[in-house]
């Protein structure tokens, strides 16, 4: 990995992915005027799907939600360049996929700063040919070998001391190949012992139900205990 550093600028980058102006690669237009988006997905902000010469990349404006973010909406309290999102996230990335996790490599972050406050951007990589669980359980049900591959793969993040605090079901993807994915690792951490960990699989299993009451997803309570099967193997 590689760092350029201004004044009031932090990219951290990896170089065998990027080849272009480092400057440029953070603006959709850029990649736009190339005819190189695949399409986006809107939430919170725009996540625009990037066709980059090394790897397809997805590339997220870090934007903060509910009431606070309609005033406010993309700059954060500058606390030091450690501190910063995307900063954390590339290298909670970084991390994992060192670790043998099954997350999105990383490929560029940005951080501008602006007197007291900053502005983010992360570039990682796309996970191709996945969906999400409910995506995938709207329309059909699991085999227990899946719920027990993807307890495999939480448990390697749990080794690797990753707390991912926002650990939902549309948080885990599943590619054509059978692989479990997981993503959105912003404001994780790394976190000393175990307590916090039975909270990750309390809030997972939480989705399950959620998303069962509201899209009666195709799921059950033995699909839980093959998952915990999968965590505990």
């Amino acid at each position: 990995m590689q760092l350029l550093k201004t004044k009031n600028q932090q990219i951290y980058y990896n170089p065998t992915f990027v080849s272009e102006d480092i400057e440029s690669i953070f603006y959709p237009q850029y990649w736009q005027n190339k005819d190189l988006i695949l399409g986006c997905a809107t939430g919170r902000g725009t996540t625009w799907f990037i066709k980059m010469p090394a790897i397809e990349a997805a590339l997220r404006h870090y934007r903060r939600g509910g009431l606070l973010g309609k005033i406010i909406n993309d700059h954060y309290l500058f606390l030091g360049w450690s501190k910063t999102r995307s900063l954390l996230e590339f290298k909670l990335l970084e991390q994992l996929n060192q670790a043998g996790v099954n997350v999105p490599r990383p490929i560029a972050a940005r951080v501008k700063k602006k007197a007291f406050s900053y502005q983010a951007d992360l570039l990682c990589e796309k996970i191709a040919d996945a969906q999400d669980l409910v995506a995938i359980l709207k329309n059909t049900p699991l085999p227990d070998t899946i719920y027990h591959k993807i307890g495999q793969e939480i448990q390697k993040m749990h080794q690797a001391q990753i707390n991912h605090t926002d650990l939902n079901i549309h948080n885990i993807l599943i590619d054509k190949t059978d692989k479990i994915w997981i993503i959105d690792f912003d404001k994780c951490s790394k976190c000393k012992g175990d307590s916090w960990k039975e909270k990750n699989l309390q809030r997972l299993k939480r989705s399950f139900y959620k998303e069962l009451k509201k899209h009666n997803i195709h799921w059950h309570e033995s699909n839980w205990q093959a998952l915990l099967a999968g965590y505990r193997a």
